[in-house]
């Protein structure tokens, strides 16, 4: 299972600034890696790991600005394409599991 977190956070004030940094450091802290600019992933193998991670991210949203969550199966994230200019991209590869 996957995460893909997006936000859309304003950036015009210093203490909105600062509320962008500390979000996308505790995004990138908890195992996230940048996709886009206000987009992260994260392999998390099964539902409920998902739903630990999803609280997590509820108790560190910034006072203002919009976070949306979507899930997706390994087969569902492994259909997309990417593309880096006219170059296509190799997906991000699924973290080993101990």
């Amino acid at each position: 299972m996957w995460m893909m977190v997006m936000f859309d956070l304003p950036v015009v004030e210093t203490k909105d600034r600062n509320h962008y940094t500390k979000f996308r450091k505790f995004l990138l802290d908890e195992g996230f890696e940048m996709s886009q600019y206000s987009v992260y992933v994260r392999f998390c193998g099964t539902r409920e790991h998902t739903e630990a991670y999803t609280k997590r991210i509820e108790e560190n949203l910034p006072p203002r600005g919009k976070v949306s969550i979507l899930f997706f199966t390994d087969k569902q994230f492994g259909s997309m394409e990417l593309f880096h200019g006219k170059k296509q991209t190799e997906l991000p590869g699924t973290t080993q599991q101990l």
